[in-house]
């Protein structure tokens, strides 16, 4: 199949675009490059041996996006592109609601009118608000602590509604919890610009030294050792997915976890890195941040009974995936 990427230079995408290459399906990625760089499409092409085709462009732009439709015949869409660090949202709500709203609609105006009907959107588990753990699909959703969540809730409202309409559109919410590691090649990973929003890179960018230690955010939560419990998944298994969902979608609006359905607190990721990489990571505990919650873990049953997926890798091959490519990578001065 022909398969259009958006954010596709990004993490999570770029990694679904190897997984897709290596599976034989043509691949487009649309990026404006605010969080990732071009380079990352030269690496895809070293590690597949396969160069995806790439538009540099805003999704939010129509005209661009009926340009791209009316170009190449594509057979679905693996919706990434957003803007997606939650206490960013808090700060910059209008930048969220704007971007990440209006970028959903113009690719699925565009999908319509071109009769593409596999949709796969990448969704998050903020959109279960403050729920019990562990969170699963049929579970009503409590209102969301971030912008950036509700950004998610509210896309997922909009594919919802279009596709009650149009009875041909195949769609996937793909609720994902908090990727790590980086492929094995060290070649592709977490290469945020700036300061890191996400712990990983974080904890990576401090045992490089580019960042003095690191900041946890809070040891009062009613927690196994009061720090932010997390389902962290390897971002290999979570491109698996993607490939599962666009390969096996079937008309109507299917909802999935992909996670590991394992919480890991924030201390226990630090200490589990430390003795993966024999590193050690200093670090200060600082107020709790705005809009996170105490405990989010998946229960991934329902995709590995539909999907047939799974996540493979564990906690220490995530860690050493991830010093792999931070060691490769070269980091801009902050």
């Amino acid at each position: 199949m022909v398969i259009l990427v958006t954010g596709g230079t990004g993490y999570i995408g770029s990694h679904t675009c190897v997984e897709l290459l290596n599976s034989n399906h043509e691949v487009i990625i649309v990026d404006n490059l605010v969080n990732s760089k071009r380079e990352t499409v030269d690496r895809i092409e070293k590690i597949t041996g396969k160069r995806p085709l790439f538009y540099e462009a805003d999704v939010t732009d129509e005209q661009l996006m009926d340009l791209v439709f009316s170009t190449h015949r594509i057979d679905g869409v693996i919706h990434f592109a957003g803007l997606k660090a939650v206490g960013e949202s808090v700060e910059q709500p209008l930048a969220y609601y704007q971007n990440n709203l209006l970028s959903t609609m113009v690719l699925l105006k565009t999908c319509l009118k071109y009769g593409v009907h596999r949709f796969v959107f990448s969704s998050s588990a903020t959109v279960y608000g403050e729920n019990q753990v562990p969170f699963v699909e049929t579970m009503d959703l409590l209102p969301t602590t971030n912008p950036y969540g509700e950004t998610k809730v509210m896309c997922e409202r909009i594919l919802t509604d279009t596709a009650k309409v149009n009875p041909q559109l195949s769609v996937a919410l793909l609720r994902y919890f908090n990727p790590v590691g980086a492929h094995a090649s060290g070649l592709i990973g977490e290469a945020p610009q700036g300061i890191p929003n996400n712990l990983m890179p974080y904890i990576t960018q401090v045992a490089k030294g580019t960042l003095k230690q690191l900041q946890v955010f809070g040891n009062d939560y009613p927690t196994v050792d009061g720090t932010g419990v997390r389902d962290y998944i390897h971002v290999v298994d979570l491109a698996e997915g993607h490939m599962a969902a666009i390969d096996q979608i079937t008309p109507g609006v299917h909802i999935y976890n992909l996670g590991t359905g394992q919480g890991t607190s924030v201390l226990q990721l630090v200490n589990a890195f430390q003795e993966a990489n024999q590193l050690t990571i200093p670090y200060e505990i600082v107020e709790r941040r705005a809009g996170d919650i105490a405990e989010c873990y998946a229960d991934v049953s329902k995709a590995q009974k539909e999907l047939g997926w799974v996540a493979k890798r564990g906690i220490v091959e995530m860690c050493k995936d991830a010093w792999r490519f931070e060691q490769n990578h070269e980091t801009e001065p902050l």
